[in-house]
């Protein structure tokens, strides 16, 4: 792996993990408004991301998670099958937009993940779970596309890692 990869995605982990430890109280709960996960969109620029994405995903949840054990391994595998899925997707999808609405259906149809994870460590109710973390998911990357479009037009994400 070069070195601008590797720097490229340490930055990206670090970035994740610092918006994280910002809205905590909201990034944990069944109710999810967990805004670092704008940096998901990433992927659909340069699957190269992918590292920094789930460093940023496992430390975020090794350091700040009420439930580390649960986070770590449910959250950890949301993210990584969501941003696999959007990478296999990608192949077929050649207009970035486009991309980015299939990323941010993916991710917020796997937080069913998320719902089990907490319908196991807290008995919350799973479809009502999924549903409220969904939501939250949905209208984090949903704001988030645009506004990662527009820097990507300026900083072109597909040229950093």
């Amino acid at each position: 792996m070069k070195v601008k990869t590797i720097v490229g995605n340490g930055i990206l982990a670090a970035l994740y993990i610092a918006v994280s430890a910002v809205i905590q109280p909201f990034g944990f709960t069944n109710i999810q408004f967990r805004v670092s996960e704008i940096f998901n969109h990433l992927i659909v620029f340069n699957k190269k991301y992918l590292f920094g994405i789930i460093l940023g995903v496992f430390l975020t949840n090794l350091f700040f998670s009420p439930i580390v054990a649960y986070d770590i391994i449910f959250g950890v595998g949301q993210s990584l099958v969501a941003s696999l899925i959007t990478i296999l997707t990608s192949k077929y999808i050649r207009k970035i937009y486009l991309r980015m609405v299939v990323n941010t259906l993916v991710f917020t149809i796997t937080m069913f993940f998320i719902a089990i994870e907490l319908h196991l460590a807290f008995h919350l109710p799973f479809l009502l779970t999924w549903l409220t973390t969904a939501v939250g998911e949905f209208v984090v990357m949903a704001v988030g596309a645009p506004i990662m479009y527009f820097i990507n037009k300026h900083v072109h994400f597909d040229k950093i890692v």
